[in-house]
């Protein structure tokens, strides 16, 4: 008999007649989503077409396949079972997924979504105290070459400012005749130059019209030389509130993309060129655990050193950060340490410094000119560099950098004179000066302190395969490389549901660990292996009556 298909047969559609396997994404997701409690009455405006669940489900699914086009998430919720039993068949527009993606109430469900899926990690044993924090840098949705430098715009402000001085003083040596005050500017002086310019051309205009026979007429030239001062000033005045404002956009960084303001010019491990290029991107800091995110942070600094401390209270805010700190070389840092042991008592900072590897290098060790291979006396406090000469404590001194951060030094000064009130060649500069040395107690006792954390612990050889491995699967699986929206709340809302696809997609590939968060009600899996392999046992080792081996 041949199989009957005929499409034309009439037939009823059931909504939930499909169902996907146990351990699917899409099963994750909708126990995630429905666990986070989001029914909220809409009591203002028009009433919703769509429920955010639903929503927020497709979004997820989508991320979790690599899409991420709102138009190509519209043709996935029409033609994907598995988003149609999500979605329950309904088929929300591009327009409408667009607009929910960079909504606030997305962002409360992510923010939400994550605490959630921590505790329910925590509370299974499935992550430790450990927290891997580390960053990546993703393009923005800006062009390349719509830089703005911050320096530059400084230079030019300058250069506009010696310009419009100049325009006064030649106004005031010229023919119009206004009185203008040379010594100060500001934009209000500005104003009421060209507003006193504005009036002396209306002037002009009507000795013009009185003198309209009179040839050569003075009063022409002297109106043609005000309204050149005149464009002049005004140019010069745009220009100086175009700077003002690129100076208030860029605020402390360094520069920033005409297109999207939000995004800094950064370097990026992604360069065809090969010439270095600073391209339009945010600095991504993630904290991860068993590789899974807990949680995450769009930062617009391109190092990673100025983005721990915020990112750090962000996590405790939340309530997921574990008693372990595990970071790489590029966060260590005496403010970053400091804050770690004031601010954050019960965690340890598990982060090397900088040279901290080349500190066991033998070149290093064998080097006379570093402190640390000079012999240092504590009761009298004083060093004694290889070639013998002292140096003793002279005074206190500190030093703020460009960040407020005050750091404090104990200065040593050289024995010029020994014993024989002889100088000492070894003590002085090539110029003739006394050499003098400045230590930072608080720095060395830090690095001392992070020495001996690291060779204590195991964990931080966790740090690779554990935080690494997810920006891999988010830029190499996912294929997220660049966002599609433009600003930096729009961005942080997208690479949220990003990261908590890729979660999703973790929790998928492992059925062993997450039997119990599927819908299943029946046994564990683990107890359904314990089962198999006592029925393989008796099957090799009991006997039946005639005395074979089953």
């Amino acid at each position: 008999m041949e199989p009957d298909y005929n499409m034309n047969q009439l037939s009823l559609n059931i909504p939930t007649a499909y169902e996907p396997e146990l351990n699917h994404p899409a099963r994750y997701i909708n126990r995630l989503v429905e666990s986070l409690a989001l029914r909220r009455p809409n009591i203002m405006g028009r009433p919703r077409e769509y429920d955010p669940r639903m929503l927020l489900k497709l979004v997820l699914l989508a991320y979790s396949y690599g899409i991420i086009s709102s138009r190509k998430i519209e043709r996935f919720a029409r033609e994907n079972i598995v988003a149609m039993w999500l979605t329950q068949e309904q088929r929300p527009t591009y327009r409408t997924i667009a607009r929910f993606i960079v909504s606030q109430e997305l962002e409360d469900m992510i923010q939400s979504s994550f605490k959630e899926f921590h505790d329910y990690l925590k509370a299974q044993g499935m992550i430790d105290e450990a927290s891997f924090i580390d960053g990546t840098k993703i393009l923005a949705n800006a062009n390349k070459y719509s830089f703005v430098w911050k320096k530059r715009t400084i230079k030019y402000r300058k250069l506009n400012v010696e310009k419009a001085q100049k325009l006064i003083r030649e106004i005031k040596q010229a023919e119009v005749k206004i009185d203008v005050d040379e010594d100060s500017f500001d934009i209000d002086q500005l104003d009421t130059i060209i507003a006193l310019l504005e009036q002396r051309i209306e002037e002009l205009n009507q000795r013009v019209a009185e003198t309209a026979k009179v040839s050569p007429n003075p009063a022409k030239q002297e109106r043609r030389h005000a309204k050149k001062y005149l464009h002049a000033l005004d140019h010069c005045r745009q220009k100086h509130l175009e700077y003002q404002a690129q100076s208030q956009i860029a605020g402390q960084r360094n520069s920033y993309s005409k297109t999207d303001h939000d995004a800094t010019f950064m370097r990026l491990k992604e360069d065809p060129m090969r010439n270095g290029q600073t391209k339009p991107a945010y600095n991504l800091q993630i904290m991860t655990s068993s590789q899974y995110v807990l949680g995450y942070e769009l930062m617009q600094n391109p190092t990673d050193t100025r983005t721990l401390i915020p990112f750090l209270s962000h996590l405790a805010q939340n309530e997921v950060l574990g008693r372990e700190i595990v970071a790489d070389a590029g966060y260590g840092s005496e403010r970053n340490y400091k804050y770690i042991e004031d601010e954050l008592s019960d965690c340890t900072a598990l982060i090397p410094y900088s040279t901290m590897i080349k500190e066991n290098s033998r070149k290093w060790r064998s080097d006379d000119r570093k402190v640390m291979n000079w012999e240092y006396h504590e009761a009298d406090d004083f060093y004694v560099n290889p070639q013998g000469v002292r140096f003793n404590f002279k005074r206190y001194a500190y030093r703020n950098d460009k960040y407020k951060f005050r750091r404090d030094f104990k200065v040593y000064q050289a024995e010029k004179y020994d014993e024989n009130h002889q100088i000492i060649s070894q003590a002085l500069t090539p110029h003739g000066n006394t050499k003098y040395l400045m230590v930072n107690p608080q720095w060395e006792y830090f690095k001392s302190k992070a020495r001996e954390s690291l060779s204590n612990s195991n964990t931080y050889s966790r740090r690779k395969y554990d935080v690494e491995t997810v920006f891999g699967n988010l830029k190499a699986y996912l294929g997220f490389k660049r966002f599609t929206v433009r600003g930096l709340k729009k961005a942080k809302r997208q690479i949220g549901i990003a990261l908590m696809a890729l979660n999703m997609k973790k929790m998928a590939g492992r059925p062993l660990i997450f039997s119990k968060y599927s819908d299943n009600q029946k046994a564990p899996f683990r107890i359904f292996v314990k089962f198999r392999m006592e029925l393989l046992i008796q099957r090799l080792f009991v006997t039946t009556p005639l005395g074979t081996v089953l």
